[in-house]
C-alpha cells in the first residue's frame, strides 16, 4: 500500500479540503494544492506580516490515477502548456498570445481522468521564468535549467472527487511569519540570482519561442526534451 504524507500551508486550518474551494486559474486549475516537503509549507503558509499554518494530511495513492510530469514522457513544455491553460499572463506582446496558443496545441495534456498531479510550482520566480520565455527573453534551454534552481518545489494537486474522499487530516500546526517569510524571500531570492547567472552564459543556438511558432524545430530534436 502507498502511502503520502502532505502538507499544505494556508493562512488557516484546513481539516477536510473540499473540491470545489479551489481558485480556477491556480497553476492546474482548481484543485487542493500539497506539498511532501514540510519546510515548503511553512514557507507557502506565511505571507508578509501574517502567520500561517501547515496543514498535515496523509494520502492512499494506490488506486489513483496521477500524473507527474518529471517522468521522462514529458518536458518543461508540457507544464508550460498546462500553465498557460489555466494562468492568465499580462503581455501585449503578439508572440505571447501565438505562443500560449502553439503550446496548447501541441503539449496540452487532456488532465480531465487524472485523480492529481505533481509538477512545479509556479510561484513569482518560476512564473517569471516562463513569461520571459514566451517573450523571447530566454531559450528553451535556458528555461528548463531555470525550473530547476533555487530548490522552490514541486507541488501536489489533489482534483479529483475520488482523491479528496483519500486524503485524511492528521493534524496542524501554526507558523511564525518573522521566521518563514524570510525563508520563502530568501529561496526566491536565490533562484533569481542564479537566473540571472545562467543569462550570462551564451546560447546562440538554443530554440526560442518563436523557432517553435514558426516550425522551425523538428518534433524530433534532442532539445525539446
Amino acid at each position: 500500500m502507498s502511502r503520502l504524507i502532505l502538507y499544505h500551508g494556508s493562512l488557516e486550518v484546513v481539516q477536510k479540503p473540499q473540491i470545489d474551494k479551489g481558485k480556477v486559474y491556480n497553476d492546474y486549475g482548481r484543485g487542493f494544492y500539497c506539498t511532501e516537503h514540510l519546510e515548503l509549507a511553512r514557507e507557502w503558509g506565511c505571507n508578509e506580516g501574517v502567520d500561517g499554518y501547515t496543514n498535515q494530511y496523509e494520502i492512499e495513492t494506490d488506486n489513483l490515477n496521477i500524473l507527474n510530469l518529471a517522468f521522462p514522457e514529458y518536458t518543461v513544455l508540457h507544464w508550460l502548456a498546462l500553465l498557460m491553460n489555466n494562468r492568465k499572463v499580462r503581455s501585449s506582446a503578439p508572440v505571447v498570445k501565438r505562443g500560449k496558443e502553439w503550446l496548447k496545441e501541441h503539449y496540452l495534456i487532456d488532465i480531465s481522468s487524472y485523480d492529481a498531479i505533481v509538477g512545479y510550482r509556479a510561484d513569482d520566480s518560476y512564473f517569471s521564468f516562463a513569461r520571459s520565455f514566451l517573450e523571447n527573453g530566454i531559450t528553451l534551454e535556458q528555461l528548463s535549467h531555470a525550473m530547476r534552481l533555487g530548490n522552490l518545489g514541486e507541488q501536489f494537486v489533489i482534483k479529483s472527487q475520488k482523491a479528496f474522499d483519500e486524503i485524511k487530516f492528521i493534524s496542524y500546526a501554526p507558523v511564525n511569519h518573522k521566521e518563514y517569510y524570510p525563508k520563502r524571500k530568501s529561496r526566491d531570492e536565490e533562484a533569481r540570482a542564479a537566473y540571472r547567472r545562467e543569462l550570462e552564459r551564451s546560447d546562440v543556438r538554443g530554440i526560442y519561442m518563436i523557432n517553435l511558432i514558426q516550425g522551425e524545430v523538428d518534433p524530433d530534436d534532442p532539445r525539446l526534451r
